[in-house]
């Protein structure tokens, strides 16, 4: 209580001065107990007694807070480098594994080549085995035209020579020496 009354009187005497005409001016007095010294010396203990004891345990909280902070930041420092490895793990498996993959696509990819290359070998003999065989027929059958068009001009051709050549008494004798080979057989 002595400290809040000291305070309502230093309140009160600064009342008293801000009011008073001799106030006027700026200037240093040399009576003691108007210069209010002993005002000023016991709100300066009142001050630094209640901030003796409320500065160092705002202190101290506030230090409590920083290593609180600081701890937390080094616990997620921590669980971060954790997770950063375990991601660099992953990432080095995930590297291998698509090193795998191409290995095997290139694997794949040369067997698929392969085997359209051989599929293609195949099918172009086939294809040529195929064209061979129906140039033959086409030949055969070009040979048999050719064979039965040559027997027809050939047979027009004897049949022309034979109407010139066949006369009736020709054709009479011819006809009576067949007939006479075929009576001896009959």
């Amino acid at each position: 209580m002595d400290i809040i009354e000291n305070l309502l009187l230093i309140g009160s005497m600064v009342e008293s001065e801000i009011a008073s005409p001799a106030s006027k001016g700026f200037g240093f007095n040399s009576n003691f107990l108007e210069a209010n010294v002993i005002n000023i010396s016991i709100l300066a203990t009142g001050v630094f007694y209640l901030g003796n004891n409320f500065l160092p345990s705002a202190l101290n909280l506030r230090q409590q807070k920083i290593i609180e902070a600081i701890q937390e930041a080094e616990e997620r420092l921590k669980q971060a480098t954790l997770r950063l490895a375990e991601a660099e793990k992953q990432m080095a498996h995930s590297k291998v594994i698509v090193e795998q993959i191409k290995k095997e696509t290139e694997i794949t990819a040369r067997k698929v080549k392969e085997a359209i290359l051989a599929q293609g070998k195949l099918d172009i003999e086939r294809l040529t085995n195929s064209g061979k065989s129906n140039i033959e027929k086409a030949e055969v059958q070009i040979k048999k035209q050719i064979q039965q068009h040559i027997t027809n001009l050939a047979i027009k051709k004897v049949t022309v020579q034979l109407k010139e050549i066949m006369t009736p008494a020709l054709q009479s004798k011819f006809i009576d020496s067949n007939i006479s080979h075929l009576g001896g057989t009959i």
